[in-house]
């Protein structure tokens, strides 16, 4: 099976923000005013000053880098849930449109997409709720509740999640002691500022792999996020890792026949069912199989983001070209 199509005009359009790497760092131009860095998803593409005719004709596609809700399965078939206990991540779309969720894909998109979009963040949630996402993801810290509970209410777009905009500069693996109490405060912040706006998740960097010896930055990262989760839990917000190139959890300078065990392994030691991944599926191709790190990951997985990325020529690509092997990715 092919991913799916678009058009000459959206590849165009998609060109230059579908080639970044997972560890570019780009300040963010996001209307919240946050300084968000980037790992080569659709918060890089905040940094790409888009038309808003552009942004439609972006937004429109499903392989738009957005965030895709997925059930705890090895099938994209089938009702689109969380599974049973972790449902509360899609109620209120649940809630806002009164439909089934069976055989649905709900498309999200970062808040950075829409930079290019001028006017007032009501103005930003307009364009993407008309250009057919369902919800939208914010960078906290740096959103304002209040203009965000605004630009909610006016559009009727949802926020169904955030990004912890200061993961890759503030670390739960540093180090040194201070930096990693303000990355739990930063992370804190980002679960009770998204629960204020109604979202269900927040999108996580754990850390560095250069931050220190394997077992020692990893010791770090689980004792730092481990004390967000009763936060988490009390709020219902499920704090999701995300797979980037931050030489943490695979071999950076490895091959391609590496497996998702070391991110089935840290997700399982914080044994929490508010602990799960927001897989890229582009970000690791280049080192295994995409199919296969998802039947291992399996529930564990809550969010899906996509972008294009050629293992032949070992660069990121327009969304939908490049050599993914999205037949296995669907099986």
């Amino acid at each position: 099976m092919n991913p799916p199509q678009i058009s000459k005009s959206q590849n165009s359009i998609l060109q230059s923000i579908s080639r970044r790497s997972p560890n570019q760092v780009i300040p963010s131009t996001s209307s919240a005013g946050s300084v968000a860095t980037g790992d080569g998803d659709c918060r890089d593409t905040a940094r790409s000053q888009l038309s808003r005719r552009k942004f439609q004709l972006l937004a429109a596609s499903l392989v738009a880098s957005g965030s895709l809700p997925v059930l705890g399965s090895n099938s994209f078939a089938g009702e689109i849930g969380i599974a049973s206990k972790r449902s509360s991540v899609l109620k209120p779309i649940r809630q806002a449109t009164g439909a089934s969720l069976k055989g649905r894909i709900w498309k999200t998109l970062k808040i950075g997409m829409t930079s290019g979009v001028p006017g007032t963040l009501t103005d930003k949630f307009n364009a993407a709720k008309a250009a057919g996402f369902d919800g939208i993801e914010m960078d906290i810290p740096g959103m304002n509740v209040q203009e965000t509970k605004e630009a909610i209410r006016e559009s009727g777009l949802i926020v169904d999640g955030s990004v912890c905009s200061t993961h890759w500069q503030i670390r739960h693996t540093d180090p040194d002691p201070q930096v990693r109490q303000k990355a739990l405060q930063d992370l804190q912040q980002a679960i009770r500022d998204t629960d204020a706006v109604g979202g269900k998740s927040v999108l996580l960097v754990v850390g560095h792999g250069r931050d220190g010896e394997l077992e020692d930055i990893w010791q770090r990262a689980l004792e730092n996020v481990r004390l967000a989760i009763p936060l988490a839990a009390q709020l219902g917000i499920s704090i999701l890792v995300e797979n980037v190139w931050n030489h943490f959890m695979y071999d950076h300078d490895g091959g391609s026949d590496q497996t998702a065990k070391h991110f089935v392994r840290f997700i399982d030691e914080l044994n929490s069912p508010w602990v799960g991944m927001q897989f890229d599926i582009g970000n690791h191709w280049k080192y295994g199989s995409m199919g296969d790190w998802i039947r291992q990951l399996g529930k564990r997985i809550y969010k899906l983001d996509l972008k294009g990325f050629s293992r032949q020529d070992s660069k990121f690509t327009d969304i939908g070209q490049g050599d993914i092997d999205w037949a296995d990715v669907r099986a």
